[in-house]
């Protein structure tokens, strides 16, 4: 069994917390929904942490909330890259990368 961890969460990221709480179970396939409702929700968490300064409380939430951690990592790709990810796994992922397009370079998809 899973320890539950309480944050007490200051009223301005009230909002962003729902989200990405909602965020977390459509990724799990916790409620069945459909494209355009992700996307909704996506929309109006991306609009919410495009509006929340960087601090140590919002860093807290992106430790617990990996959806949301992504996309703030994906909303802040140009000025930071893939800060958030273990760089293993973005080393990993620049090598296949690369693999894949000398494959396709070379007329070999595979």
């Amino acid at each position: 069994m899973q320890a539950t961890k309480r944050i007490e969460v200051p009223e301005r990221l009230r909002v962003l917390v729902t989200l990405a709480q909602l965020l977390e179970r459509l990724e799990q396939g916790a409620a069945p929904v459909g494209a355009g409702q992700y996307r909704a929700v996506a929309a109006r968490l991306a609009a919410e942490l495009a509006a929340v300064p960087q601090d140590p409380t919002l860093e807290i939430l992106l430790g617990v909330f990996p959806a949301m951690a992504q996309m703030y990592e994906n909303l802040r790709y140009e000025q930071a890259g893939l800060c958030r990810s273990s760089l293993d796994a973005a080393a990993a992922a620049e090598v296949e990368t690369r693999a894949l397009i000398g494959r396709m370079a070379s007329g070999s998809p595979r």
